[in-house]
């Protein structure tokens, strides 16, 4: 008889020890398994804990990759563990990295008096039972204790006087075990960030990364400061950033604030020295700030009577803020710690209520610029849903349609992801791809030479601008109402690829750039994904003695023919595209086989927008100062 295994038995139910538990379920404490990049910073925490409470101002780092085994390392110089102490049964060292529910973190009158990064004892062990193998050792000045693990379980221990004098500390080194990870390795860049946001916040510290025998120190002199120095580069637009620093006996904030040219928001929040995503501590933050300044505004005549306040949402467009708050009994949703259920705000609505209205009446016209950016943001908001309502038209049954622009010639496969939308300079260059395209995959859209530059323009004028609204509605995204900007959607784009077809000369150049500052400023995740792309027309044509054609990109390629090539044969300056036949068009833009089109590639996004806001943007003095500063760099071809 077949054994009915919906009904509970005595074998159904099983009792797992907190190793094995976690090792069936990773996740429940690891949170995303891509990388174990989590282990690195549980261990770094404890590490943190120590210098927050004045024991150690370095801590050493290590990532090391070599034939297929990822090896880490965390030193700390604090105080070390109670060397060889009996704790029913284990060492206390032992027992902080094999058993659950024991810390020297649960007691708010503590030694870490509530408030640490480390604050569930669960992150140690959570190494330990993830690693293959795991070494700690940990120094009280005078004596040692190293201990050993393989897959979790305490395999051996040493104890003796400390010959090395390197002082007190916990050395920890595990290997992290590959079948908990998608992929076993670190992610050395988000190691990167974090380090040089906790150096910011902890002015007295420095962290030594090796990665691979490279070596990084992160310190800052100056703390948030510096942070801030690198996150808004040339774009802040305030005279006067407010800062603020306040702290109790175990209880801290340390926030500064400023707003830059940028339409996105920058939150950089910190509680307990460990960043987070979402929670509390935000919301209490973000509405303190909107109040003051709303009550500021009405008062001193920046919003007009029948203004309605400014909200969250346009207040948030060129903000920058990086806060810590250092609060006991903070209650996480998860031992990743990113998400804050609740923690106390007391302290942190004391900084807005005094030291931030001190800041507002003190700096009347960097409020003046932050009220007049939201409201710019308001006018924008408006106008993109004037767009989006423009874009999409409501048809039979109250059905939503897109009306797409008359001078579109569309592709008609169903497949929209194999779609080409070809954006080329002029009428003529059009007709001539019109002719010769694949009508299945192939869209063709002419423009009228050089678009409207976005970062010069009001949103409004951006959105009223004919060509911008039918590119956008060419491409079939929707409209952001609360951000201006375009919604990131891959099974609504229209088109797998967008390419932009411009002459081979300044003017082309020129209309490119315009074009992908377009795309950048509407939806940046467009270049990001790998959907833009630039078609490289030639700029030479060689005939053959047997009279064929060969086309050359620019002065280089022409000039490898010449050494290649002793026969006669004749050159010719291309045309623009306007003046290619269909044919020479088919050939050097349509046919993948024969074309040169480059993909528009993103290896750093916050430098990407900085280069576009040097070259497009309104300040000429930055434009001008990276000419200077690049002038002997740029390859200049002299024919």
């Amino acid at each position: 008889m077949k054994k009915d295994k919906t009904l509970y038995t005595e074998d159904s139910i099983k009792t797992l020890s907190p190793r094995d538990f976690t090792r069936l379920r990773p996740a429940t404490y690891l949170g995303s398994n891509e990388y174990s990049t989590q282990l690195v910073k549980e261990v770094f925490a404890n590490a943190l804990d120590e210098h927050i409470i004045g024991h150690g101002k370095e801590i050493d780092v290590s990532i090391c990759e070599e034939n297929g085994v990822c090896n880490c390392s965390v030193q700390d110089h604090g105080q070390g563990f109670p060397i060889n102490v009996d704790k029913d049964g284990e060492t206390i060292l032992q027992a902080a990295f094999d058993r659950f529910n024991t810390s020297g973190k649960y007691d708010d009158d503590g030694v870490y008096g509530g408030a640490s990064l480390g604050l569930n004892g669960i992150g140690a062990k959570l190494t330990n039972f993830l690693s293959t193998k795991l070494l700690v050792r940990s120094s009280d000045g005078k004596n040692f204790e190293e201990l050993i693990f393989e897959d979790g379980i305490f395999k051996s221990r040493e104890t003796g006087k400390d010959t090395y004098n390197e002082g007190s500390g916990t050395l920890v080194i595990w290997e992290p075990d590959p079948q908990f990870f998608q992929n076993y390795r670190v992610n050395i860049n988000e190691l990167k960030k974090l380090f040089e946001d906790i150096a910011a916040l902890c002015p007295e510290l420095t962290i030594n990364f090796i990665v691979n025998y490279d070596t990084f120190v992160y310190h800052s002199k100056n703390g948030l400061a510096d942070l801030f120095d690198k996150k808004v580069s040339k774009k802040e637009i305030l005279n006067k950033r407010f800062t603020a620093k306040k702290s109790t006996e175990n209880e801290l904030i340390d926030i500064a604030m400023t707003y830059t040219s940028d339409y996105s928001e920058t939150i950089i929040p910190y509680v307990n020295y460990g960043l987070t995503e979402a929670g509390a501590h935000i919301a209490a933050v973000k509405y303190g700030l909107t109040r003051q300044i709303n009550r500021y505004a009405s008062a001193n005549g920046l919003l007009k009577k029948n203004d309605d306040p400014l909200t969250q949402v346009e207040l948030s467009e060129g903000l920058v803020l990086a806060f810590n708050v250092k609060a006991k009994n903070v209650k996480y949703d998860s031992q990743t710690k990113v998400r804050i259920v609740d923690l106390d705000k007391t302290l942190i609505n004391d900084v807005i209520n005094n030291e931030f209205v001190d800041w507002l009446n003190n700096n009347p016209k960097d409020v003046k610029t932050i009220v007049n950016k939201a409201l710019t943001a308001r006018k924008a908001r408006e106008a993109a849903q004037k767009a989006k309502d423009n874009i999409r038209n409501t048809g039979a049954k109250n059905k939503k349609f897109i009306s797409l622009p008359t001078k579109l010639v569309d592709a008609y496969s169903k497949n929209r992801n194999e779609c080409e939308l070809f954006i080329t300079e002029g009428d003529s260059a059009a007709n001539g791809l019109i002719a010769k395209r694949d009508g299945k995959t192939q869209a063709v859209f002419p423009i009228r030479g050089k678009v409207l530059s976005c970062r010069k323009a009001a949103v409004e004028k951006i959105y009223g601008n004919q060509e911008i609204s039918n590119i956008v509605k060419a491409i079939g995204l929707d409209i952001d109402k609360t951000t201006g900007k375009l919604i990131y959607d891959e099974k609504k784009l229209r088109y797998g690829k967008i390419i932009l077809a411009a002459d081979a000369d300044a003017d082309g150049y020129d209309i490119r750039l315009l074009l992908i500052n377009m795309f950048w400023w509407l939806c940046p995740e467009l270049i990001i994904n790998g959907h833009i792309y630039v078609a490289i027309p030639p700029l030479f044509r060689i005939t053959t003695k047997k009279n064929e054609y060969i086309y050359l990109v620019d002065q280089k390629a022409l000039n490898n023919y010449k050494k290649t090539h002793k026969e006669q044969f004749i050159i010719n300056r291309n045309k623009g595209l306007g003046e290619s036949s269909s044919e020479e068009l088919a050939q050097y833009l349509l046919r993948p086989d024969t074309r040169t089109v480059h993909q528009l590639l993103i290896n750093d996004i916050e430098e990407t927008d900085n280069l576009l806001e040097i070259f497009m943007g309104t300040k000429i003095d930055s434009r001008r100062d990276y000419l200077l500063a690049n002038a002997n760099s740029i390859p200049i071809n002299i024919e």
